[in-house]
């Protein structure tokens, strides 16, 4: 049977379990795209030992459970798996002020890292 028809759970972490696979974190209530990170065998499992999301930080090549510091953990409600078991989606129920590291002019984390536009040629604007 295709991955696209199984009931098995077969995410490819690769052979030494250290491949990424791209995660896109929404709000369970609103929908609302929250960040799209990405998730190794480790953080994978450990989001679903916790319930809270844990991804791979790329930039400081750990394990990084979104919020431990800040206080913005999110809960996961719900973990779906595309078609072709390559990609995740974490539904989840924000704890803190925000789930984005970058702080609004109150000093307070955008709900989401989405939280710019793109306008004409170069130009950006905030939409939250």
């Amino acid at each position: 049977m295709s991955k696209e028809y199984t009931k098995e759970l077969l995410l490819d972490f690769g052979s030494a379990g250290n491949d990424l696979i791209p995660v896109v974190t929404q709000d369970y209530t609103t929908k609302e795209v929250l960040i799209l990170s990405f998730v190794n065998r480790e953080a994978f499992e450990e989001t679903r030992r916790s319930g809270y999301a844990t991804y791979w930080s790329r930039s400081r090549n750990e394990l990084w459970k979104k919020g431990l510091t800040s206080g913005d953990l999110l809960r996961i409600e719900e973990i779906r798996i595309n078609c072709e078991q390559n990609s995740l989606l974490y539904l989840v129920t924000p704890e803190g002020k925000g789930a984005c590291h970058a702080k609004n002019e109150e000093g307070n984390p955008f709900s989401s890292c989405y939280y710019r536009r793109i306008t004409g040629e170069n130009n950006l604007e905030w939409v939250l």
